[in-house]
């Protein structure tokens, strides 16, 4: 009889019983996990209390290298942020510079669209205008207050015509050549213009000093009707100036009149219009009578 050691399997019914349910086990395994596949692709839902348990077991455990993985990135944007602060505040003030810049340029895009189509509007008015131009210079070294058009006899100009901004008077032509005018500013030590107060008709002269302000002279002397913050428009007096188109604003007051600021700033002042005199024949007439007098006075001489 052979030892127990080297025995077959097959002749021990202990060991045939362990293999039967080995393969029972693996084969009851088998349709269990077909059954849960099937089960999971016809209704996926049921399987969701099995996985949030799974969940909640796995996610105690996994916040700990999460925590340590977080800080150890909090820590590295630290270090790189100390070394790439100086580049980046250089970067978001150059940023800041250009948008400043940007934001200035739109500025000014806007005022002279602003400006422009106040011109339009002028053009568009009552009396048309002889022409449209840029000031473009003026004299500022002395009491003498001229500026320079870039538009002349050419273009339909002759001394005597009124220049004005959208604002207001600026001045008016005083030399004409071929395609460009000097033009005499109201603060021109030697420019007079009647004009009156807004709203009534206490009239007066405003005479240039110079240094960019109006002498507001009244005619009637006696009490100072005038006060500060009076808007004067011209009267059309003279005929070279329509009337009630605005002059200055007065600004101190004085025992005759007061000083009085320009609306229209010609220093301020991109584009004018320059209109045709409002009386042209009656200053023609004027111009004519006093050269026929002086005539006369020479011919007697």
């Amino acid at each position: 009889m052979a030892p127990p050691s080297s025995r077959r399997s097959g002749f021990s019914k202990k060991a045939q019983y362990s293999v039967f349910t080995g393969y029972l086990l693996a084969a009851l395994g088998a349709l269990l996990g077909a059954g849960l596949l099937a089960l999971s692709y016809w209704q996926p839902g049921s399987f969701a209390p099995l996985r949030g348990a799974a969940s909640d077991a796995v996610t105690p455990v996994g916040e700990v290298p999460a925590a340590a993985r977080t800080g150890s990135q909090s820590a590295w944007d630290v270090v790189s942020g100390y070394f790439y602060a100086g580049s980046q505040n250089a970067r978001l003030r150059e940023e800041n510079e250009i948008a400043r810049i940007r934001l200035a340029e739109a500025e000014a895009v806007r005022d002279e669209n602003r400006r422009l189509k106040a011109l339009l509007d002028l053009a568009k008015g009552e009396v048309e205008p002889i022409a449209t131009a840029r000031l473009v210079g003026s004299s500022a070294a002395s009491a003498r207050r001229f500026a320079y058009i870039g538009v002349g006899r050419a273009d339909g100009l002759e001394p005597g015509m009124p220049v004005r901004s959208p604002r207001g008077v600026v001045g008016r032509v005083l030399e004409v050549a071929s395609g460009s005018a000097r033009v005499m500013l109201l603060t021109d030590s030697e420019s007079v213009l009647p004009v009156r107060r807004a709203g009534d008709n206490t009239v007066a002269f405003a005479e240039g000093r110079g240094d960019g302000l109006l002498r507001i002279r009244l005619i009637n002397l006696g009490l100072n009707p005038l006060k500060k913050g009076d808007v004067f428009v011209t009267s059309g007096a003279g005929g070279y100036y329509r009337p009630g188109v605005a002059v200055a604003v007065l600004s101190e007051l004085t025992p005759d009149g007061g000083l009085a600021r320009l609306i229209a700033d010609p220093s301020a002042t991109d584009f004018v219009s320059i209109e045709p005199i409002y009386e042209g024949e009656a200053v023609a007439a004027s111009r004519v009578g006093g050269e026929n007098e002086l005539t006369e006075q020479e011919l007697e001489e």
